[in-house]
């Protein structure tokens, strides 16, 4: 068996791809939130995201005011923090954390009977300045940042809630939601650190290529 491949550069793979991406679309969707729809199919090679993210209103003048703002954009996954494009981070003067792996954040967890990406939450609500949190992983942070919501605590920018997985993940996504905090979900079970990541890039690419 013969397997015949497209003879495609390098530098047009991406550029293919999305017009393979466009050409397969289930059917139109919003042109301004086109650029974060096929970022994350592109990410993903899921059309189920055309239909499974869930935009809150006027979320994109929000995210474009806290990412000029210079907000610290938190991570529930090194993986997470890793996907996300230091160039255009350094470019609108953003920062990006994660602390799942802090020494403090483990004795916290522990000393408090909850999960790691829980005691992060609390550890990201000492920050100061603009806070993006783009959780991919744990479900139990999206509760936290809720909770914390609740007590007036934290007031966060905007949430990706893109958790994947089958423990709390669909309740978690509805309750940011229906908290009003301004945000991205994917809602059912898909999702993944991949998937914030390309959220947070396609966010920043449509501010950093426009100006």
């Amino acid at each position: 068996m013969k397997i015949e491949l497209e003879n495609v550069l390098p530098s047009d793979i991406e550029k293919k791809s999305f017009e393979i991406i466009e050409s397969e679309l289930p059917h139109p969707i919003d042109e301004k939130l086109a650029p974060i729809i096929k970022r994350v199919v592109h990410t993903t090679a899921d059309f189920d995201y055309v239909d499974s993210l869930y935009f809150s209103e006027n979320i994109l003048d929000i995210a474009f005011d806290a990412l000029r703002s210079g907000a610290t954009i938190v991570t529930d996954t090194n993986m997470a923090r890793s996907g996300i494009n230091k160039k255009a981070l350094e470019k609108l003067g953003c920062k990006v954390e994660c602390y799942m792996s802090d020494d403090d954040v483990a004795k916290q967890a522990k000393a408090d009977g909850t999960t790691r990406a829980t005691a992060s939450v609390d550890k990201a609500g000492r920050l100061e300045g603009p806070v993006i949190f783009a959780c991919g992983n744990a479900p139990t942070a999206l509760v936290r940042i809720v909770e914390l919501m609740e007590e007036g605590k934290i007031a966060p920018a905007f949430v990706v809630g893109v958790p994947v997985g089958f423990v709390n993940v669909v309740p978690a996504k509805e309750m940011i939601i229906e908290s009003g905090v301004p945000c991205i979900v994917a809602r059912g079970r898909k999702g993944g650190s991949n998937v914030a990541a390309a959220i947070i890039n396609a966010l920043m690419y449509m501010i950093t290529v426009r100006e």
